[in-house]
């Protein structure tokens, strides 16, 4: 099967210098929300550390949010402390100091041996680090110098830290530890503490609480013994805490925030306008209350009693899944749907009925938008997502990875195979006999052909929507398969060992991997001849095929991208804790044929890759002008055993997947006739 022959450039090549505006990747306004793990306040300014998005700061309580993470080069931001005019970052790859309030960032790191940050607390002139395996470190000089102080302290899986006066508390994976000589030693204080999952830690006079993994627990003699006081909260997992005077908050994993006036003695929640139920962190600033979630900032102004979000700007959300139905674009993401009919200038939330808001995936057929949830199942809007209802009758596995549209056909492909609905979601059956592997990630439609990417299991074809599959792995040597797409008769699978093409439905498969610096490949998207891939390490561009792939990342600053999607003449990319990021095709593409690869002074016929092989190989040559071209593999003896190409070609680089799968294992000839010219390349395939 032959290859297309038609190039594209980066358009820098053909506008060097050019200065458009539009010229790179921009982050368009939202979807606002995202992953808050930790909050700090210093006067007027409040920071929020998010899990992927970094840094934001906001000057105005909330009501705006601005990224602050120039020189952040790890944006999974897992703690914050304040130390006199010096603002400090945990993150999953150190720690990270500020002295102007975020606008720059560098990395104070020297002595931290476990870099995977969790928490940060102050003491006196005292900066500590509480790391995810390599206990606590501390620093006396604003973290140019760490150093452990790990002595006693028996499990080094350390979540929480707080300190008063000359007592260091810290809550790990193992229970509190305490140290009154700055971390040099620590000695265990678990005496009645049932369970030593500490996640949070706060002071209220002489009241110490601990937040654990299954409620809250109180001592009143700095550690010495322990009684459990979640009365009315249950057992919660407890991911943070905060005072202010008689009141006690605890966000939980679930429940939202309950609130205490009586030293946990009694919990009520405290959830009104909280749209969201897991509250990593909480803090209070200005008399108001804030609470960082698994949705971004929400403010309290009124002791809980209501809540407000506060997220315009905190474009940090995790985006899985895109549609596209006319003009407008949906996005799936951790907090539910999003809506823009404009381009991504605006987002609205429209999870009203969506009982479950980690979307897996998006499709559309017609004027109906589905949604595949992770446990929820699906769910249908027929108004744009203005509403929503579950549509899971006979979806017996809810964990919803891909979704389908083939005619009046929708598939869905789960953690438990692929299911059937031919009622628009009304009811569904399985449709798995013979997949092999029921973790399915990935699924796509070429006519009556249905391809279904698994875990573990490779690439299966069905012919009769999902009656029967196949395996279709002839080739493909990385079997996690996360992606699909479909131009003409040519597969491509993005794994996560990179990507994978077969000219002929999944008959067999070859890897098309140069250039591709990163393989941990999510998202394939085509943009006429042109197709993109969404990687672990950013997009990149191939024009030829995945012949070869160039890097389109000007400008993209979170590079874990999860979706891609074409609207009209732009590109966008779902990003991990990055938001919707768009850049238009004219930026990166061009159909103009051979600028890439300049019009040939010659006849050549190239040696083949890979070689030696075991099944199929790609052979390329080139020509300066148009000519008969007879190209065929010969045996050992000089007999001919296929003829690859005979006929006339136009001029350039041609490329061609030759599939020798019925042939044993030997030496093999390649050769070419062109005109007065003929070239001979030897080939090896190895069974």
């Amino acid at each position: 099967m032959r290859l297309s022959h038609r190039f594209c450039v980066p358009l820098a090549l053909l506008l060097a210098g050019s200065t458009g505006l539009d010229g790179q990747w921009v982050q368009t306004n939202g979807p606002y929300g995202g992953t808050i793990h930790c909050l700090a306040a210093s006067g007027s300014n409040l920071f929020s550390g998010s899990h992927g998005g970094g840094v934001f700061r906001s000057t105005n309580n909330g009501a705006g949010w601005t990224a602050v993470n120039s020189g952040l080069t790890n944006a999974r931001v897992r703690a914050l402390a304040i130390l006199g005019t010096h603002l400090f970052a945990g993150t999953e790859g150190g720690v990270f100091f500020s002295s102007n309030n975020g606008d720059s960032w560098s990395a104070v790191n020297s002595g931290l041996t476990e870099t995977y940050v969790l928490e940060l607390a102050v003491s006196g002139a005292n900066l500590f680090a509480g790391t995810n395996g390599g206990g606590v470190f501390l620093s006396t000089d604003n973290g140019d110098i760490w150093k452990p102080v790990n002595s006693g302290l028996t499990n080094t899986q350390v979540w929480a830290l707080a300190a008063s006066g000359t007592r260091l508390f810290a809550g790990t994976a193992g229970g509190v530890f305490l140290s009154t000589n700055n971390g040099d030693s620590w000695t265990a204080v678990n005496s009645g503490l049932t369970d030593q999952y500490v996640r949070a830690l706060a002071f209220s006079g002489d009241n110490l609480f601990a937040g654990s993994s299954s409620g809250v627990f109180i001592s009143v003699n700095n550690g010495g013994s322990w009684k459990p006081v979640s009365s009315g909260m249950g057992k919660m997992i407890v991911y943070a805490l905060a005072v202010s005077g008689m009141n006690l908050f605890a966000g939980t994993s679930g429940g939202g925030i309950f609130l205490s006036t009586d030293n946990g003695d009694s919990w009520k929640s405290v959830n009104s306008g909280l749209t969201v139920n897991t509250v990593s962190a909480l803090i209070f600033s200005n008399a108001n209350l804030f609470a960082g979630t698994a949705d971004g900032v929400f403010l309290s102004a009124n002791t809980g009693d209501s809540w407000t979000p506060v997220k315009s700007g905190l474009t940090c959300t995790a985006v899985q899944s895109f549609a596209v139905s006319g003009a407008d674009l949906f996005a799936g993401t951790y907090e539910g749907a999003f809506f823009s009919g404009n381009n991504g200038d605006n987002w609205k939330s429209i999870n009203s009925g969506l009982t479950n808001n980690y979307i897996q995936a998006l499709a559309v057929s017609d004027t109906r938008l589905f949604a595949g949830t992770t446990g929820g199942g699906v769910f249908l809007s027929t108004n744009n997502g203005d509403s929503w209802t579950a549509a899971n009758s006979g979806l017996t596995n809810a964990n919803v990875n891909a979704l389908a549209v083939s005619g009046t056909n929708l598939f869905a492909g789960t953690s438990g195979g692929v299911f059937l609905s031919s009622n628009n979601g009304d009811s569904w059956k399985p449709v798995n006999s013979g997949l092999a592997n029921m973790i399915v990630y990935a699924l796509a439609v070429s006519g009556t052909n249905l391809f279904a990417g698994t875990y573990g299991g490779g690439v299966f074809l069905s012919t009769n929507n999902g009656d029967s599959w196949t395996a279709a792995n002839s080739g493909l040597t990385n079997t996690n398969v996360n992606a699909l797409a479909i131009s003409g008769t040519n597969l491509f699978a993005g794994t996560s060992g990179g990507i994978f093409l077969s000219t002929h439905y999944g008959d067999d498969w070859i890897a098309v991997n140069s250039g591709l610096t990163a393989t941990k490949v999510r998202a394939l998207a085509f943009s006429g001849t042109s197709i993109f891939a969404g990687t672990n390490g950013g997009i990149f561009l191939s024009c030829n095929n995945g012949g070869s792939w160039t890097e389109a990342d000007s400008g993209l600053i979170k590079t874990d991208v999860k979706a891609l999607v074409v609207l009209g003449t732009r590109l966008f990319a779902g990003t991990y804790g990055g938001g919707v990021w768009r850049r238009p095709l004219s930026e990166m593409v061009t159909a103009v044929e051979r600028m890439k690869n300049p019009l040939p002074g010659g006849y050549a016929l190239y040696q083949n890759h890979p070689n030696p092989f075991n099944s199929s190989t790609i052979i390329e040559f080139s020509m300066p002008k148009r000519a008969e071209v007879n190209l065929s593999v010969y045996d050992l003896l000089g007999r001919k055993t296929e003829t690859i190409i005979q006929g006339e070609l136009t001029s350039g680089r041609h490329r061609y997947i030759w599939n020798a799968s019925g042939f044993p294992s030997g030496i093999y000839y390649c050769r070419i006739q062109i005109m007065d010219y003929a070239g001979t390349k030897k080939l090896i395939i190895i069974r």
